[in-house]
């Protein structure tokens, strides 16, 4: 396997992690937006961009993908239903990109409220308020549930039940690099289950 340079390790999430941390720089606004799928109960398919916000990696081949998210919006609806998810992310200044499908878990404890903690109070505001993916009749009635809960929920505003994390542990992960002459470098970990270890093949561009 030529697996060197850009693509070197045995780990997806360590080379996941790198190839993020490359971006950072680069990437003029939100290097960790993914464009998440999930399917709703039909069986049709929805995407939408959401900020991935930790890559956990045990450093020997586990780990998971995690983003935050209402609960009750169909993105959570959703995932709830299937257990299932999948996301690309790309960077156009690397031209790079990483797609990866997988089983899903919530993120409901402490991890999940040190990082609504982290949150500027206007979003921890906002989380309470938002209904979010029902219809809305105007701005202004969005507004005024956000000075409701204001004064319900006082200065230090704890985490909805609502809000949490979402876990995506991986089952396939694909790493692909832009090629000359639309030859790109492609190379797919897989593995029957998030407990079981990876195997990697190259693919044709």
């Amino acid at each position: 396997m030529d697996r060197t340079g850009i693509f070197a390790g045995d780990d997806p999430f360590v080379i996941a992690r790198r190839w993020l941390a490359e971006a950072e720089p680069l990437e003029p606004n939100d290097p960790n937006a993914i464009a998440l799928a999930t399917v709703d109960a039909d069986g049709l398919p929805n995407a939408r961009m959401v900020l991935l916000k930790e890559i956990e990696s045990s450093g020997n081949g586990d780990g998971a993908f995690v983003f935050y998210t209402n609960y009750g919006s169909a993105k959570g609806r959703e995932i709830a239903a299937t257990g299932k998810a999948a996301f690309v992310l790309h960077w156009k200044s690397l031209r790079r990109q990483i797609r990866v499908r997988g089983v899903t878990s919530r993120e409901e404890g402490p991890q999940a409220d040190a990082y609504y903690a982290s949150r500027s109070l206007k979003s921890r505001l906002g989380a309470w308020a938002s209904k979010q993916s029902e219809p809305l009749s105007s701005r202004e009635a969005l507004m005024a549930e956000v000075a409701k809960v204001t004064l319900q929920q006082g200065p230090v505003p704890k985490r909805p039940p609502f809000w949490g994390g979402i876990r995506i542990h991986p089952v396939e992960i694909e790493f692909w690099a832009d090629g000359a002459f639309r030859l790109h470098d492609r190379f797919r970990f897989t593995r029957g289950s998030p407990q079981t270890g990876w195997t990697s093949v190259r693919l044709n561009p």
